[in-house]
């Protein structure tokens, strides 16, 4: 007796994220228009939670030599108050400006995405002034240690200076390691196709703008305490 098997129902496959329609946490932001442009409107999840606990452990490292230094300096009498280099307030006003220009990158970085303008070299080239801004910013600080360095002043002269250059040199650091995310940036926007993940940008950005605001903190604190 011979038995007959139903065909499967046909199920229609949904179209792929980035095809000009929303698919969850994913939307394309360029015009359906096969020009390649790729940016999610969207950060995901995990990307979204992993700066805010890179700044947070961050956060915790500053406020851990915060707190040394008010141990520190009130646990002897071998504190000395030192003045600080000018150029801080100079580097001050460079790390500030290049906020600026990575806004106005970021509202480039939208236009051109969304197709409102054609030229990728529009918010790269806002992009590039920030690099070079933050380059400045860390030529600045390490000015600031050869003014000390003319001073007397190293590293395990007395515990102001060793306090000073430890802080200043680790917002350094961090400072280069937001650099390197602005290249990738640029690198990403640069390319025969131009394709950047919104949460790239975001996540650039937010650290970016952070490093302002704890420099800010750093240098209210050389302020008060030295």
């Amino acid at each position: 007796m011979a038995t007959t098997i139903p065909e499967p129902p046909q199920t229609e496959i949904p179209s792929r994220p980035g095809e000009g329609e929303s698919a969850g946490g994913w939307r394309n932001l360029g015009p359906v228009d096969k020009s390649l442009r790729v940016v999610h409107d969207r950060s995901p999840e995990p990307a979204r939670t992993g700066i805010w606990v890179g700044l947070a452990a961050i956060t915790m490292t500053f406020a851990a030599f915060t707190s040394a230094l008010i141990v520190r300096q009130g646990a002897a009498n071998d504190w000395r108050h030192i003045t600080l280099p000018p150029v801080l307030y100079f580097n001050t006003l460079v790390l500030l400006a290049s906020s600026i220009t990575l806004e106005l990158s970021r509202r480039r970085v939208a236009a051109f995405m969304k197709g409102v303008t054609n030229r990728p070299e529009s918010p790269t080239r806002w992009l590039y002034a920030t690099l070079l801004l933050g380059l400045v910013f860390v030529a600045g600080q390490y000015a600031a240690w050869l003014r000390l360095k003319s001073e007397g002043l190293y590293l395990a002269t007395n515990p102001t200076s060793s306090f000073f250059y430890v802080l200043t040199a680790a917002h350094a650091v961090h400072v280069l390691g937001g650099l390197g995310g602005m290249a990738r940036v640029i690198r990403k926007l640069s390319g025969p196709v131009p394709s950047l993940r919104r949460s790239t940008l975001d996540a650039t950005a937010q650290y970016w703008h952070f490093m302002d605001i704890l420099w800010l903190y750093l240098l209210l604190v050389l302020r008060m305490k030295f």
